[in-house]
């Protein structure tokens, strides 16, 4: 089978959207040339769709033009490594999904426990936030929430009140035991992040699984998160202000 007939296989077995490079084909090492020759011509063509230079993606088409891959698939490869999960989409990329926030932005932000200097990808822009917790598949989630607690009052086009309120939602549906994990990982944020997260369980949450995250915290530091007092009625147990 001929190099490019073989590409065309394999692409059509894609799902739409999918990001690729030359390494995604079983060929020989010298055919190498011939790959990447082969898939500028296919995105030459319109067949694929260029997204950086030896990235391609499997486009999908609609009535406004191409649609671009999701920011997951841009940066795999800054999460997976190996078969390892090695970084998680954060801020930005994940106040949306969870119902923060309905803005959409060009920034992907990574976590990861060892961080490199922003740069652009196409139109985005991919910057990286320092996680000290070891990261798994499990912990991705608890992490997300943990991260927009503690960017709270960087999340866009909402506010501190708003955000709060969409807190409780979140952390009402989760389990217990989650709920115990996250308290468990928010040891190595920092103390206002702690207290927040304190303030927003002992609002949602009938059992009291709090103490031994306020006895990591400082009785006389005051943490200034405007507005938050007035939807968490024990803010001052926490001392928010």
């Amino acid at each position: 089978m001929k190099v490019a007939e073989y590409i065309r296989l394999v692409i059509d077995r894609l799902p739409k959207g999918y990001v690729f490079t030359y390494e995604d084909f079983n060929v020989e090492v010298s055919k190498k040339e011939a790959i990447i020759k082969a898939l500028n011509r296919m995105a030459n063509s319109g067949k694929i769709a260029k997204l950086s230079k030896g990235k391609y993606f499997k486009p999908e088409r609609s009535p406004f033009g191409v649609l671009q891959p999701s920011q997951e698939q841009v940066v795999k490869d800054l999460l997976n490594v190996d078969g390892k999960i090695v970084g998680y989409l954060t801020g930005y990329s994940i106040y949306n999904k969870l119902g923060l926030t309905s803005q959409v932005s060009n920034m992907i932000q990574i976590g990861k426990n060892q961080t490199r200097p922003k740069f652009k990808r196409e139109r985005y822009t991919i910057s990286f936030v320092k996680q000290k917790n070891t990261i798994n598949k499990n912990n991705i989630p608890l992490l997300q929430i943990l991260d927009s607690i503690k960017y709270i009052k960087k999340i866009p086009d909402t506010s501190i009140l708003s955000s709060c309120i969409r807190f409780f939602e979140i952390l009402k549906k989760m389990k217990i035991d989650d709920k115990k994990d996250m308290i468990r990982l928010s040891l190595k944020y920092p103390p206002s992040t702690r207290a927040l997260l304190g303030a927003l369980l002992d609002e949602v949450q009938k059992e009291s699984i709090t103490n031994s995250l306020k006895k990591t915290l400082n009785p006389i530091t005051k943490y200034e998160i405007p507005d938050a007092n007035k939807v968490l009625s024990k803010a001052s147990n926490w001392n928010i202000i």
